[in-house]
């Protein structure tokens, strides 16, 4: 079973997923939203059609000092959204803060031209929530197994 992270922006939603193992994290795609979730959500149908998912992981943008933005109060609307259609699949989020910052970082690394960034980002931004999460996941069970012990 997968999980599957999402950088759920204005214009564009990136969307990542990670390999059977829950290892590592790929980029999968940009989704163009067009003003509309019913866009975003019929996509996200089409993906749990296709992959066994058990965790989405929504990035929350938060200030940098930590309280909810503007854009995460939308945020977390598009969470409950997700959390009513796919009540069966744990729905998580995580703070987003500066992966989109990394994102650019990552991509002007790589010299990424000017024109296909735009259509990376998000995805790269996805990319980056999934794999905080992910080790996340990995600290907290590493820390419960040291108290067993």
């Amino acid at each position: 079973m997968r999980i599957l992270g999402i950088d759920y922006g204005e214009a564009r939603v990136g969307i990542a997923i990670t390999d059977e193992l829950n290892i590592t994290a790929q980029g999968l795609e940009t989704i163009q939203r067009n003003g509309s979730d019913k866009i975003v959500l019929k996509r996200l149908d089409e993906i749990l059609q296709k992959y066994e998912i058990k965790t989405i992981v929504v990035g929350m943008p938060l200030n940098m000092n930590g309280t909810i933005s503007e854009r995460a109060k939308i945020t977390q609307e598009f969470i409950h959204k997700l959390k009513c259609k796919y009540n069966k699949i744990k729905i998580d989020s995580i703070d987003e803060r500066l992966t989109t910052v990394e994102a650019h970082k990552t991509m002007n690394f790589l010299d990424i031209n000017k024109n296909k960034k735009r259509n990376i980002v998000d995805t790269i931004s996805a990319i980056y929530i999934l794999e905080t999460y992910l080790n996340k996941s990995k600290n907290l069970l590493k820390n419960n197994k040291n108290m067993l012990l």
